[in-house]
């Protein structure tokens, strides 16, 4: 039956597909393989879909290359982005406490120029009180006198119309002496009054002095406002994105900064009053500049946890690719399914690693399945761990800082193939580093 079968199915191949005979010749004779139409569809098909098969392959490895280099483009892309983000920033926060360190110089100048308007008008408010009470006291002795003076000569007219009728000569003689002495009398009034009225135009003059003092004086405080304004809007913009980036790390930026504050200290602490109260109460313009000082002393603090927590990337050239990220997966040696406490950077092997934040070497050598290993300690209860390098460049108890170089990228210990393995630790349990890779790109 099957011979039959193929009969029939050469029988319809035959027309397209006729019998071919492979003649081979040798000493012996001559002999011939015989290709029927059958054995020739079965070649040809094989052929074809080991050609079909060959092209798939070959696109497939293609596509993956060129997204792997999409991808490393990508990434490059990223990180120049990430440098230039945190180069403005850097500038941005420069010019701010420029502006900050000035504003404060023009504030300190205008405060002594408040002071010393304030200590002018003081003093033109006491010579102002102390010549109306000058011109009070002349006034009244003014009238005093006139009214002495009135009399006098009252009692001088009366005298002379006496002496007249009576003839004597030695009353004609007092009365030519009072005379003399009220005509004196009447002379030192007048230059009294006179000194009266040039006291009262120098009053006058110290009242629009005081009104020019005045006026100097609130338009001072219009431009101070201005500047503390400005100064608090700054501020407030520039501490938002890192509130929220410590937020978006797990981190509490209020517990953090004591934590930074307690290491900063000093004597009498990173802030102090900009004027000493002396148990008296500030006014509102010395209450809003120590608000600024505040605000610019807690971006300081955030400057300085910013370096001490592990914000960076531990490959800063972006010459890698993510191969693995945090959570569960299947064990690429085939164990099952394992936690995975990291994030895996595959590269070129002798890539470059570096020191996410400044931190102390707590451990740096061979790691059970981690290989070659740096374990590195940072402020606010962090750690990092760098696994599979190939060299390592630090020793344990060594500081370093962010951006030190702490080894290069390898294959040791149980690894697949060259990359990194990174941790980042908090409290002693393992946390997703990309939550801190991306809180530091969504700001920088």
């Amino acid at each position: 039956m099957l011979t039959r079968l193929a009969y029939r199915i050469n029988a319809a191949l035959e027309a397209r597909l006729p019998e071919q005979r492979l003649f081979l010749k040798s000493d012996e004779g001559t002999r011939f393989i015989r290709l029927r139409p059958l054995t020739q569809a079965v070649l040809l098909s094989t052929g074809g879909l080991l050609t079909a098969w060959t092209i798939i392959a070959t696109s497939i490895i293609l596509m993956d290359s060129i997204a792997a280099g999409s991808d490393a483009d990508q990434a490059v892309m990223q990180q120049q982005l990430f440098e230039q983000r945190l180069t403005a920033l850097s500038n941005d926060r420069d010019l701010r406490a420029e502006e900050a360190s000035r504003a404060q110089e023009r504030f300190n100048l205008a405060l002594t120029e408040v002071s010393d308007m304030q200590g002018r008008l003081l003093a033109s408010e006491d010579r102002r009180k102390e010549l109306e009470t000058g011109i009070d006291v002349i006034q009244n002795t003014l009238r005093r006198t006139i009214l002495e003076r009135d009399e006098a000569r009252a009692a001088l007219d009366r005298t002379t119309t006496a002496l007249t009728a009576q003839g004597g000569a030695t009353e004609l003689g007092r009365a030519r002496d009072a005379l003399a002495t009220v005509s004196i009398m009447a002379g030192t009034l007048g230059q009294t009054a006179r000194e009266r009225d040039e006291m009262v135009k120098m009053a006058g003059a110290a009242r629009d002095e005081a009104d020019a003092i005045q006026r100097s004086k609130e338009e001072l405080e219009l431009r101070n406002d201005a500047i503390f304004a400005r100064l608090e809007e700054a501020i407030t913009v520039s501490m938002e994105p890192l509130d929220r980036m410590f937020s978006a790390a797990g981190m509490s930026p209020d517990n953090l900064l004591d934590q930074v504050r307690r290491g900063y200290s000093g004597q009498g602490g990173p802030l102090m009053p900009i004027v000493s109260t002396k148990g008296s109460t500030l006014t509102q313009d010395e209450r809003r500049a120590n608000v600024i000082l505040q605000g610019l002393d807690r971006m300081n603090l955030y400057r300085l946890a910013s370096v001490k927590a592990p914000f960076a990337n531990p490959i800063p050239s972006g010459n890698y690719r993510f191969t693995s990220g945090f959570g569960y997966r299947n064990d690429p040696k085939g164990a099952g399914t394992r936690m995975h406490a990291g994030l895996d950077f595959a590269g070129s092997y002798g890539t470059p690693l570096y020191a996410t934040a400044d931190g102390v070497v707590v451990k740096a050598g061979w790691g059970n399945g981690y290989g070659r290993m740096v374990q590195i300690r940072h402020d606010f209860g962090l750690e990092t761990l760098y696994g599979h390098m190939s060299q390592i460049r630090v020793s344990v108890g060594q500081r370093v800082s962010r951006g030190d170089r702490i080894g290069d990228m390898g294959n040791s210990g149980r690894s697949t193939g060259t990359h990194l393995h990174y941790e980042v630790h908090v409290g002693g349990r393992p946390v997703n580093p990309m939550t801190f890779i991306k809180a530091a790109s969504d700001v920088f």
